[in-house]
């Protein structure tokens, strides 16, 4: 006989399964909050039924609803469940039915999105290939380890570790990219490098997707910042 207080992933099974809530979730891995009715809209069904299936998403704890004023506002529970669904959708492509290359059709989403509040496509890989290149890091397939030489470094271009001492998140991890299928980084260092652009106006995500526009001079500084050679069109 089963115990019922084990932990059962049938329940989340059933909440990810269903096709308009498998759509909701994978629009909220950009990291945005967003309403009720944007998330009918991305799940192509009627706001009624959007509200229902959001409320088993709550309760099923893959989402927090937050409260401005007179408007609510859904986002991802955590980056565990954001990882969760990126692996989804990696596990979704090897399917025998799943006859198409890795990773979404929009170039742009290929080149430089976010997952979940970290970089990842070709750009987020290009700069974990090259932490590892230049000892920065070392990656152990699922694990991923700052070097001394990485702290360094990473302190130079601005990353502050002693604030990071009131953080629980692990430093580096480890994420494997949905097109690509090659790790980026994940963690807290995974989230400052995209923070880090952002704030040096270097980039700017993309106002209707996960998409990350890289301008000329962002361009530049990244791969200046990073050692790292891109295509021009990223």
């Amino acid at each position: 006989m089963s115990n019922s207080n084990e932990p059962n992933i049938a329940i989340i099974a059933n909440l990810i399964g269903d096709n308009a809530r498998a759509k909701m979730l994978t629009a909220l891995m950009g990291g945005k909050a967003l309403t009720a009715t944007e998330l009918a809209l991305e799940a192509d069904i009627s706001s009624q039924t959007a509200s229902s299936h959001l409320a088993k998403l709550v309760e099923g704890q893959l989402l927090v609803v937050r409260k401005q004023g007179r408007h609510k506002y859904f986002q991802l529970q955590n980056a565990s469940i954001a990882q969760l669904l990126e692996t989804l959708l990696n596990i979704s492509i090897d399917l025998p039915q799943a006859r198409v290359k890795t990773g979404p059709n929009d170039l742009s989403l290929r080149q430089a999105r976010i997952c979940y509040d970290h970089l990842a496509g070709e750009l987020g890989v290009k700069i974990y290939d090259a932490l590892i290149k230049h000892k920065y890091i070392i990656d152990n397939g699922e694990q991923t380890v700052l070097t001394v030489l990485g702290q360094s470094y990473f302190e130079s271009i601005g990353f502050d570790f002693i604030a990071l001492k009131k953080s629980k998140r692990p430093l580096c991890k480890s994420c494997l990219d949905w097109s690509e299928r090659r790790n980026h980084l994940a963690g807290t260092l995974g989230q400052w490098i995209l923070n880090d652009m952002f704030d040096k106006n270097w980039a700017k995500r993309a106002l209707d997707s996960r998409a990350i526009n890289i301008s000329s001079k962002g361009l530049k500084k990244i791969t200046q910042t990073y050692k790292i050679k891109l295509k021009k069109h990223v």
